[in-house]
């Protein structure tokens, strides 16, 4: 049985599916719309990215752009001319929180939480684009904020408004590949060690640099960084796991359910039982740039009736042994869910397609009926849900744990041995010493 994904041919909203929800009246009496009018929508990081994520908006009213970079953003600029224009967002919540919304964060990774935090507690709905942040202690931050803030939220990891996914999670959810026990996510991609440039060359015309640089240690410009290269660099980026990692572990990490540990109350003395446990090895360490390649064990705890499960990693080369595909051909990307009677495989990084494993005993299987939500799109859904629609699919409560998981590699292979992560309170129980790998400091004038 396979799957793939093709966008003209999704499933027409159910019942509970976002495309009916428009007409319905908004639910939110405390938001100044209704569910048939217009978002209003200011864009935070208008470029690359910030381009595809504001057109799929592009529907409801874009009241606001904010770009550090001035000519990049020119065409957006003139694409949306009712917008009032920003370099800052601070300076621009402080003008216009009262004619905003909502948000959608689509800078660099390690300006997503200050930007999106700041929205939250201004009780703006957002959208950010994954990883959700760069640090663990980020993500935390901000799946704590859309909950005490009831705002709507979603990661930009689009791959989980498909009828691919959310079959593939129904199907291990059902039991038709037995007790999940284990997970492999392998990526193609690596990074590599690169010493910061020493050359310090004029900033462009139109890049506000200190802002590019927002929270982060400053250093001078260089075209090394921007306006594509910081995904590489640790002061800004998530390497290449971070870049992918949030869409290819997607499926596993709902199969298994593993969210589920950070809705465990908080404990002054986590026990063994509570704790995830990670080991990492990586091709080398560098203090500027991200290995070229990193593989990683963990080890999750039972959580609600569930067994104990590992998750394998790989990222930059290194792939699982091809007998757990049973029989299928081992792939360049992939992110298998296994189980008792089976598997669940998807070969794509954006899991937008899969099929179940071994192929010949699945065939003729149809399944059980589905028991998700289908939906138009993934801003779509966003969109209808900060109308007073059905809950987002990728919200910060599942975007949040997904994205320390990840985060949670590059810590363990700074650490240089296991860690023992608590994800009830967020912190290394052992060792202990560990704990500032979690996050950093900000430059002054930032903050969460």
């Amino acid at each position: 049985m396979q799957i793939s994904f093709n966008r003209r041919r999704f499933l027409e909203a159910s019942a509970t599916g976002a495309a009916s929800l428009l007409l319905l009246a908004d639910s939110r009496s405390v938001w100044s719309y209704q569910a048939n009018e217009k978002l209003r929508i200011a864009i935070v990081g208008a470029c690359g990215q910030g381009e595809s994520n504001t057109n799929a908006v592009a529907g409801e009213d874009i009241v606001a752009l904010c770009d550090v970079d001035e000519r990049r953003a020119e065409p957006m600029y003139n694409k949306f001319p009712r917008a009032k224009r920003f370099a800052d967002f601070r300076k621009m919540f402080d003008q216009m929180h009262r004619q905003i919304d909502a948000v959608v964060v689509s800078t660099p990774d390690h300006t997503h939480a200050v930007a999106a935090v700041a929205a939250m507690k201004l009780g703006k709905h957002v959208y950010c684009e994954k990883p959700l942040t760069r640090t663990v202690y980020e993500s935390r931050v901000m799946r704590l904020a859309a909950a005490e803030h009831k705002v709507v939220t979603q990661m930009g990891n689009q791959g989980s408004a498909t009828e691919a996914l959310r079959r593939a999670v129904e199907l291990a959810w059902s039991g038709a590949i037995g007790e999940l026990r284990e997970a492999h996510i392998w990526l193609a991609g690596g990074n590599g060690p690169q010493d910061r440039p020493k050359d310090e060359p004029p900033v462009p015309p139109g890049l506000h640099w200190d802002l590019w640089l927002g929270p982060a240690p400053y250093r001078p410009y260089h075209p090394a960084y921007v306006p594509g290269s910081w995904r590489s660099w640790r002061a800004f980026g998530s390497g290449s796991g971070g870049d992918m990692g949030c869409h290819t572990a997607n499926m596993a990490f709902r199969a298994l359910k593993l969210d589920l540990l950070w809705n465990a109350p908080v404990s002054a003395n986590p026990s063994p039982a509570s704790v995830i446990r990670v080991e990492a090895q990586a091709s080398e360490i560098h203090p500027e740039t991200y290995p070229r390649r990193l593989t990683a064990t963990f080890h999750f705890p039972a959580r609600a009736g569930l067994p104990p499960a590992k998750v394998y990693w790989y990222n930059g080369g290194p792939k699982p042994p091809k007998e757990i595909l049973l029989g299928y051909p081992l792939t360049d990307w992939g992110c298998l869910a296994s189980g008792t009677k089976g598997a669940v495989f998807s070969s794509c990084p954006w899991n937008t397609r899969f099929v179940l494993l071994p192929k010949d005993k699945f065939e003729q299987f149809q399944g059980p009926a589905p028991s998700l939500p289908r939906t138009s799109g993934h801003h779509a859904e966003w969109i209808a849900a900060c109308k007073g629609g059905p809950k987002t699919f990728s919200g910060f409560d599942i975007g949040g744990p997904l994205t320390e998981m990840v985060q949670l590699v590059h810590v363990a292979s700074l650490v240089g041995r296991p860690i023992e992560y608590d994800p009830a309170s967020g912190k290394i129980v052992s060792p202990a010493e560990a704990n500032p790998f979690l996050h950093r400091d900000y430059r002054p004038g930032w903050s969460l």
